[in-house]
């Protein structure tokens, strides 16, 4: 045999393995292997570079003295019902949302391991160009899962958790391809998920539930890995996203009860506030209260919320009011400079 024909049937015969490599990929890999070189470097696309820190790096440099500044407002000119979730892909702003058909009603005790009416309603992922015109209204859910949680972007796909508007109940994960819009359903859960992101480094989705008091670990199949209790009590998170790397951000809420001369009880107070978890080590690294407010009065970061960094610059966008309140859904962006960790 010629040395010409050895060396041609030795490349081939390495192509034909390689192949069978890419293809036979495990789901971590098929997860991890977004658009991040089509996308580039820019923040708001999504993309994670798991060498770029500068996210987590920058918010360890926020605290309470952090001059956050309102530098715009969005106002989104079609019905958004009950805001949930928000993320940028390079075209598209995601905004996840509930319409409440049939409000939900306390049972006088729990019936059947549910503490209240299912209710009815439609859940929404509106996708809009980067002007905040709404190009198309996906509907997601089946039966009583109508409520969409926070969405996380990963470079290729939207995630989204549609759950039953209860505790202890049930939810579906949404896999949405951002170019496409494509929906695909990718398991179900026997618990209500309010929020998700997907881990880059292992290829897993991670979930919280009501209130944000637990979070589950799975495979992209559904199987439950892990499952732990948050640590925190300081507010419950409503809408998270990736941090490079194997961190997750996230933003919410706690109502508090007023002093009795403002009404007890019976007169709320919202407190915001951000934390950062670290998945490898289930912690939280770092969390701080944010106490700004929208045009109908809510905490800012009451629901839909997003991060980015450039630099040591931060920028911050949430959509806390409904379409119904003060002056329908804004797209608050809010900015800071900050001193970055070493």
């Amino acid at each position: 045999m010629s040395n010409n024909r050895t060396r041609s049937i030795l490349t081939a015969t390495a192509a034909v393995i390689l192949a069978a490599s890419a293809i036979g990929g495990t789901a971590a890999a098929q997860a991890a292997g977004n658009n991040d070189q089509q996308q580039g470097n820019n923040a708001e696309s999504g993309s994670h570079n798991e060498t770029n820190t500068a996210l987590a790096d920058d918010f360890n440099g926020v605290d309470r003295s952090t001059n956050w500044q309102q530098t715009s407002k969005l106002k989104l000119n079609f019905p958004t019902f009950h805001t949930e979730g928000i993320a940028y892909s390079q075209d598209h702003i995601f905004l996840s949302a509930v319409q409440i058909i049939e409000p939900t009603k306390k049972f006088p005790t729990p019936q059947n391991g549910f503490d209240r009416t299912p209710g009815k309603g439609i859940g929404h992922l509106f996708v809009m160009d980067k002007a905040g015109n709404l190009q198309k209204d996906i509907i997601l859910g089946e039966g009583d899962m109508y409520h969409p949680g926070g969405i996380d972007f990963d470079g290729t796909n939207v995630w989204v958790p549609v759950a039953q508007y209860r505790p202890n109940s049930s939810a579906i994960v949404y896999r949405v391809d951002a170019n496409t819009l494509d929906v695909h359903k990718q398991f179900e859960v026997n618990d209500h998920f309010g929020g998700i992101v997907m881990d880059k480094q292992t290829g897993h989705l991670v979930g919280n539930t009501w209130g944000s008091r637990r979070f589950a670990e799975w495979d992209l199949q559904g199987k439950q890995l892990s499952t732990w209790e948050n640590p925190n009590y300081f507010i419950d998170y409503q809408d998270c996203q990736y941090v490079p790397s194997s961190k997750m951000l996230c933003a919410g809420i706690t109502n508090l009860p007023q002093t009795p001369g403002a009404g007890g009880t019976g007169a709320t107070y919202e407190l915001g506030g951000m934390a950062m978890v670290d998945l490898k080590s289930r912690s939280v690294i770092r969390d701080v209260p944010f106490q700004q407010w929208s045009t109908a009065g809510h905490v800012a970061t009451r629901n839909p919320f997003k991060m980015t960094a450039d630099g040591n610059h931060l920028t911050m966008k949430v959509a806390p009011d409904n379409g119904d309140e003060g002056n329908g859904t804004e797209i608050l962006t809010y900015e800071a400079t900050v001193t970055p960790a070493k």
